[in-house]
């Protein structure tokens, strides 16, 4: 298939290299000229015959918002447009509407895999009309995984639906790699155990705890055993704090993916004042030990 690529940032970059060593013929843009085929959207959509497919694999919020209007206003009707970012999937809906006042089909694809997809494949979860959807199954059965479609691919419902199952993914990857950061650190905390990478390695076969996640765990371990190298200063990028909104709104209790994104939270502190209170009141109330900041440094 023809199709074009907006947005050629980490994954984009490796999307359009696994879809051309695929055999599909990828037009990319980007607004560095050194990684894009083209200078701009009209340019895009003059390169790709009709009907076009063009999929959006930028930043969410304004900028995917900026896109999708743009793309709005040089594709044409029977074009078909795909959201490969991390939107919200309550954006989706605004953007099908948009795009569909024009005639162009619209489809959202949570994808992830991040900068080892172009080897071992992206998982996909999508959201759109069966119609769009088979339209474009070439392109989704080069980017996945090898095996069996359902191993790799679901198409989880109308617009809106792809990016809520990737919502809730990225929501259960918190908590994941949480309680694997978890064990990692009972482990080097006791004498006992001498290398608790040696540890991590071994759970990565024949456990009931392996994972990818966990893999990658050892590997980092393995290459700065103490972590030395690291802060612990951990960034969110969205998808727990709205997977925790929506479970309120859902009434469903998520306890350990809340955790994990207010334990991201209490990374970002220096010196917690929630930490600071807790001290302050455990000497008011029975004369605790304070260890004063002259003291501490």
């Amino acid at each position: 298939m023809q199709l074009g690529l907006v947005g050629l940032g980490k994954m984009g970059f490796n999307m359009r290299a696994r879809l051309r060593d695929g055999g599909h013929e990828v037009v990319g843009y980007d607004p560095r000229p050194e990684v894009s085929d083209v200078a701009s959207l009209e340019e895009l959509a003059e390169k790709l015959p009709s009907p076009r497919v063009v999929w959006v694999m930028v930043p969410s919020g304004t900028v995917t918002n900026e896109t999708i209007v743009g793309l709005a206003g040089v594709l044409e009707k029977g074009d078909l447009v795909i959201d490969g970012g991390n939107s919200r999937y309550t954006e989706d809906q605004p953007h099908a509407h948009l795009l569909a006042n024009k005639g162009i089909g619209f489809i959202d694809a949570g994808v992830s895999g991040g900068i080892w997809g172009l080897t071992e494949g992206y998982g996909l979860m999508v959201g759109g009309s069966e119609a769009d959807v088979e339209r474009v199954m070439p392109i989704f059965d080069t980017l996945r995984p090898p095996g069996p479609r359902e191993d790799g691919f679901v198409h989880a419902g109308p617009v809106g639906a792809g990016h809520f199952a990737k919502m809730v993914h990225n929501g259960v990857e918190y908590a994941l790699m949480t309680a694997y950061a978890e064990g990692y650190e009972m482990l080097a905390a006791e004498e006992l155990v001498q290398n608790p990478q040696a540890v991590y390695q071994a759970w990565t076969n024949g456990t009931v705890v392996r994972s990818w996640l966990q893999q990658l765990l050892a590997k980092a371990l393995k290459e700065d055993p103490n972590l030395a190298e690291i802060s612990g200063y951990t960034e969110d990028s969205g998808e727990g704090r709205w997977t925790v909104e929506e479970a309120i709104r859902l009434r469903v209790p998520v306890p350990g993916i809340a955790a994990s994104l207010f334990a991201r939270f209490l990374s970002r502190q220096d010196d917690s004042p929630t930490m600071k209170a807790v001290s302050a009141l455990r000497n008011q109330f029975g004369g605790h030990a304070v260890k004063r900041i002259s003291e501490s440094g």
